[in-house]
């Protein structure tokens, strides 16, 4: 078998500036090849570094990264980016520049290893964590921000609605090297004293304002929820589950009058520039059951951010669209075909979909097979499900089990959108698996302490990981090992 291989961290600095160095996972194996995989920055509890303070240091106010793009200037971001995809600099640069890919990257977050987001480059996932009324701790939300991290996120959002958010929310900053993302009304509904009513654009702005003075990367803002499409929600089987949906549809109703944040969005736009924040139009009428489904309310919604996402874009800004739900598996497609030509293909961000309504406790596998496949058909970033979704706040374990089912379905769409690189790291396991190299297998698994634990819990002496077979099938009907020996009978043949 040779040598065990290794994995180690490595980074890659640019040719023309130094000061962009990106990290990739390097897998070494015991036959001599290696793969190098895109990661992250280690999960350190400690002090992460600041690799963009040199980068921001001479930029204006307002320099956003889709306005540098439109005039032809890579920024160090954008370099960063087109090096960890191992893409041409060009396409990169114009991809933001047309708004179809993303790099949130507020200039305030100098821990940020930049990620790109967009449906020519590989499938990104989100992970949430946050806090709540009943666990409001701060120590346990960094430790699912560690856990995520390990696991492979490519952005976080923090969801919290318990504790004190500002804190809470400048901690998970400074350990977090990737795009950072929240939703904004949760903390003016805190500030509102928990009443919809008492909600407004002044209170939002400000709450935008010091996020965004934080280094929060990009919001959740749910502008397209629109006084029209309101009534068609509630004649729903689960009507409005978005819970920044519920809250604007709450307030246009006690107040009479169109949704604030569409009514003020110009000066939302002045503030997003401001501080390069990339805005994530929400899907306040997403779907909460396969019943609802592409629904008027749904699929009216999506129109009216596609005009959003439009006029964001005349104005410099970096916008994504969100998308549903639960959506069953043959209504999956339309929905990414309507986001492309409504939303001039702005980069798509989907919470699965989930394919069924009947996976409580599963609805990380159930919502993994909606995302595999909206991804496979053009969306960009898919936000995880854990199994505690419906039921509960997710622990660490619920935060790697969301993590690992989300990474597999991500991978599965690069694989069917021939992604550049995706298929090397499946074609090395395969041979590995083949040549029973398992010291090999391990490494290049997503998950490899699982695919150990699984491996020993049969076959658990060092012994094993040479033998030319597993327990499934033991010595005598191992069909990699059986087809071997026919090739070899062959070739003397």
């Amino acid at each position: 078998m040779g040598a065990t291989g290794t994995r180690r961290r490595i980074e890659v600095s640019d040719t023309q500036d130094p000061s962009i160095r990106v990290p990739f996972l390097q897998i070494e194996l015991s036959d001599g090849s290696e793969i190098r995989l895109p990661t992250v920055a280690p999960a350190d509890p400690g002090v992460l570094p600041k690799p963009r303070e040199p980068w921001v240091a001479g930029r204006r106010e307002g320099e956003t990264q889709q306005r540098m793009a439109r005039e032809g200037i890579p920024s160090q971001e954008i370099r960063f980016a087109a090096i960890r995809e191992g893409r041409d600099l060009g396409v990169v640069l114009s991809e933001v520049a047309a708004g179809r890919a993303v790099i949130p990257a507020n200039p305030k977050h100098l821990e940020l290893e930049p990620t790109i987001i967009g449906r020519a480059f590989r499938t990104k996932v989100n992970a949430n964590i946050g806090t709540s009324s009943n666990r409001p701790s701060v120590e346990a939300e960094v430790k699912k921000l560690h856990t995520a991290l390990s696991f492979g996120a490519d952005t976080v959002m923090d969801l919290s609605t318990g504790g004190n958010l500002g804190k809470i929310r400048a901690e998970l900053i400074r350990h977090c090297p990737v795009p950072l993302g929240t939703v904004p009304i949760y903390e003016a509904l805190e500030r509102a004293k928990g009443r919809p009513e008492k909600l407004s654009w002044d209170l939002m702005r400000d709450v935008i304002e010091e996020q965004a003075e934080q280094g929060v990367d990009y919001m959740t803002l749910h502008a397209g929820v629109v006084g029209n499409l309101v009534p068609l929600a509630t004649q729903r089987t689960t009507g409005i589950v978005s819970r920044g949906g519920s809250l604007m549809a709450s307030w246009q109703v006690a107040h009479d009058q169109e949704n604030f944040l569409y009514q003020n969005y110009d000066e939302l736009l002045e503030v997003a520039a401001r501080h390069d924040i990339t805005l994530s139009l929400g899907d306040g009428l997403r779907p909460g059951s396969v019943a609802d489904a592409n629904d008027e309310a749904q699929l009216g919604e999506l129109a009216v951010l596609g005009q959003l996402a439009r006029r964001a874009r005349v104005a410099g800004i970096q916008v994504m669209i969100e998308g549903p739900g639960h959506v069953p598996i043959h209504k999956i497609a339309e929905n990414a075909e309507l986001e492309r030509e409504l939303c001039d293909d702005a980069p798509f961000y989907t919470l699965g979909p989930l394919t069924v309504d009947i996976s409580p406790g599963y609805d990380h596998i159930s919502s993994a097979i909606g995302a595999a496949l909206i991804a496979a058909s053009g969306a960009a970033m898919l936000c995880y499900v854990t199994p505690s979704e419906h039921l509960g706040l997710p622990g660490p374990d619920e935060v790697r089990q969301g993590l690992v089912a989300y990474r597999i379905a991500a991978h599965a769409a690069d694989l069917a959108r021939g992604i550049p690189g995706a298929r090397e790291w499946d074609d090395a396991l395969s041979r590995a698996r083949y040549e029973f190299r398992w010291e090999d297998q391990f490494n290049l698994a997503i998950d490899p302490e699982e695919a150990v634990r699984l491996h020993d819990q049969t076959l658990p002496a060092p012994a094993a990981k040479t033998a030319h077979f597993c327990s499934m099938c033991g010595p005598n009907y191992c069909a990699m090992r059986i087809s071997e020996d026919v090739k070899v009978t062959i070739g003397r043949g």
